[in-house]
């Protein structure tokens, strides 16, 4: 590691020397490397948020000169991700020579489809709209970061007079203007007023900064945005707070996490009056400093500053009138009182939108919340996955990071509601939202599955989760859980430690799926044991076991999921997996084949019961799953051998045999059982046997 550490208290340094070394002289791959670690820090920028270049030499394929190649990452791309196909490679003469047929301001969306006739690289990612404030730009490494220090200058009152403070000559100013090809002849401009400068603040907006070499680039980013944090900082003990200081006491972390988990059904049922939502809370200290704050009413509707926060936060968040001891434990109570405000804030949308649409604007989004406030508690954020949803999140932290800044260096500025508008609703953000992948089956949905650590269940889960629900894997043995949860990607799942038998437990377990995700959709009762005995041999406690854990622990597990799927009051999926067994009179299986027999009734039952909240009750029946099914892996496939005469090795051949189809079952056709069930939202009260076809277990 360099000395340079040393250097810096409010950013990270985190250059590698040896990882560098070994990337030789291949600019591409030392841009990608600069970019990775600058994105890291969410401090700096955000996921999604500013962007990165180089310039290096190439040869052009049609005349075999040497020509200047610009590398920028491409249209949506995240630099902290940011890899070789995410960047787009644009000839840098004759990115420049579009100055020549620039028509104004009036024809920067023109121009953006322009960019693709610089393109020198076929595999390019489409070129992003920042990529003439790179171009117009002489120097070989740039950065475009959106630092919340840097943020909090631009958007600060008096702004230019403070970059001035900080950084005297050495940094030029910019004005707020929607990011395009003119703002990239304002860089162009302001470097030619200003030579020897090592970057340049953009209004509201961020932050310009360059270098010779990517190490060169990345040092004067992190001292440019070091200097502003010293400044803020200095600026802060001089006041000794910011925000006006506390208004609200936030409870103790126990009590948050247990009143959000309580609560975050409810928001987001309200907030999925258009969509379905996924949600995501924090209480981190910085949330609480601001959303306890006497500023809050001030600032909160301020809205956020940075094109990159509102267009993920949308303008400004709702404040929830409710006290910390508010009570939650009668949600239709609290609905009555949440509505109102959920009703008032789509309102002003709709408000906002119609005073500032454009004669050509793309029609109204959603107008609901994605922001959601309880001061003394903390911040709710929803959006179409997990993933968008923490993303607003972070952005909404950087937002009031900014706030804090900018409230100490003088008084915080946000952008006039026409610009925001004109961003949120411009016709290019339109087009790279129609360009987002189609969204998958189940996206939107949380799943909770019991007996996931592995067998029928986790295949349960691993499919759930494909289809793209966010999943909660539940089971007994906690090395099992951290195995199986350690398959997913971030934001895809999570776990809880559950036993069905216990009612606590199970609430505990749904109180983590509405903390981690808003509520609950899909539950599965997939946890099970089996016990294969004559009734002779049959004993009170294999009785009791088998009726705990898939009688009362469906019974316990519905009664808990439906009340969570009835605040949301957007209906939901309750799946038991039971047997063959409950339907035909086995040998030597009194107890097993009673408790599936009850299963199925049970799920009959709470079909008729719920159907009013749309919330379906559907079986899934398999037989003989002996192939990666953890019931089989003890007494059970002994059992079930001697009933039949045979060796527990010839079992799956034995069962494949007697079914019409001569079909193994594997735990992977139960998963699909399960998620057809959750595609048929006009069916309830039904078994779907998935048996290869067992006449003597046909339902009618």
């Amino acid at each position: 590691m360099s000395t340079a550490t040393t250097k810096f208290k409010y950013v990270d340094y985190l250059w590698d020397e040896e990882k560098a070394e070994k990337l030789g002289d291949d600019q591409v791959a030392l841009f990608l490397y600069r970019s990775n670690i600058l994105g890291s820090d969410l401090r700096i920028t955000n996921y999604g948020g500013g962007n990165t270049s180089c310039k290096t030499l190439e040869k052009d394929p049609l005349t075999n000169e040497e020509v200047e190649v610009m590398w920028i990452k491409g249209s949506g791309g995240d630099i902290g991700t940011l890899n070789r196909a995410g960047i787009a490679g644009l000839y840098t003469g004759r990115l420049r020579d579009l100055k020549k047929v620039y028509g104004g301001l009036q024809d920067e969306d023109r121009m953006v489809g322009l960019f693709n006739h610089a393109i020198y690289d076929l595999d390019s990612r489409a070129p992003s709209i920042d990529t003439p404030l790179h171009g117009l730009l002489p120097f070989k490494h740039i950065d475009h970061l959106h630092p919340d220090a840097v943020i909090a200058v631009a958007a600060a009152e008096n702004s230019e007079q403070v970059t001035r403070d900080i950084w005297g000559d050495t940094m030029a100013w910019v004005p707020w203007q929607r990011p395009g090809f003119d703002l990239g002849l304002q860089l162009e401009k302001a470097l030619a007023e200003n030579p020897g400068i090592r970057g340049i603040v953009l209004g509201s907006h961020g932050l310009f900064t360059w270098g010779d070499t990517s190490y060169e680039c990345y040092m004067n980013s992190l001292e440019v945005i070091e200097m502003a944090s010293e400044y803020i900082e200095k600026k802060v003990k001089e006041q000794g707070k910011v925000f006006g200081g506390e208004k609200v006491k936030s409870l103790k972390p126990d009590e948050r996490k247990a009143k959000a988990a309580k609560l975050m059904p409810l928001l987001r049922g309200l907030a999925s009056s258009e969509n379905r939502m996924v949600g995501h809370f924090t209480d981190s200290d910085t949330v609480l400093h601001y959303i306890n704050s006497y500023d809050l009413q001030r600032l909160a509707p301020m809205g956020t500053s940075c094109p990159d926060h509102f267009l993920r936060t949308k303008i400004q968040p709702l404040v929830l009138d409710l006290q910390t001891q508010q009570d939650v434990s009668d949600p239709v109570a609290l609905l009555d009182k949440l509505k109102p405000a959920f009703a008032e804030y789509r309102d002003q949308y709709k408000a906002y939108y119609e005073q500032h649409k454009r004669s050509n604007s793309p029609a109204m989004r959603d107008p609901n919340p994605v922001v959601i406030i309880y001061p003394g508690v903390g911040m709710f954020t929803f959006a179409k996955n997990k993933q968008t949803a923490r993303v607003a999140s972070e952005f909404y932290v950087n937002a009031i990071n900014v706030m804090r800044g900018a409230e100490a260096i003088t008084s915080y500025t946000s952008l006039p509601r026409q610009e925001a508008f004109d961003i949120e609703y411009w016709l290019l953000e339109e087009a790279k939202l129609q360009r987002q992948p189609k969204e998958k089956p189940l996206s939107r949905r949380i799943a909770v599955v019991t007996g996931a650590g592995g067998g029928i269940g986790k295949a349960i889960a691993d499919k759930l989760s494909a289809e793209g629900a966010v999943v909660v894997l539940t089971d007994i043995a906690e090395d099992r859980l951290q195995e199986a949860v350690a398959t997913y990607g971030k934001d895809e799942a999570t776990y809880a430690v559950c036993d069905v038998t216990d009612s606590a437990s199970i609430t505990d377990a749904f109180d983590k799926a509405c903390l981690e995700f808003g509520g609950v959709d899909i539950v599965v009762h997939s946890a099970g044991l089996a016990i294969s005995k004559p009734l002779h041999e049959t004993t009170a406690k294999d009785w009791d076991i088998l009726q705990n854990v898939l009688v009362k622990g469906q019974f316990e597990l519905a009664k808990a999921g439906a009340n969570i799927m009835k605040s949301q009051g957007l209906g939901g999926d309750i799946i038991p997996i039971a047997s063959k067994n409950g339907l035909v009179s086995g040998p030597n299986n009194v107890a097993y084949g009673t408790a599936k027999a009850a299963q199925q009734h049970m799920a009959r039952l709470l079909a008729a019961e719920l159907a009013e909240y749309a919330i379906r009750v559907n079986t899934v029946n398999p037989d003989g799953v002996i192939i990666g099914s953890k019931i089989w892996e003890g007494d059970w496939a002994e059992g079930r051998a001697k009933a039949y005469g045979i060796t527990v090795e010839e079992l799956p051949a034995h069962y494949a045999k007697r079914n019409l189809l001569n079909r193994i079952i594997r735990p992977e056709d139960i998963a699909d059982g399960v998620f057809a069930f959750t595609m048929l939202d006009k069916s309830t009260g039904n078994i779907l046997n998935v048996d290869g076809g067992m006449a003597n277990a046909f339902v009618r």
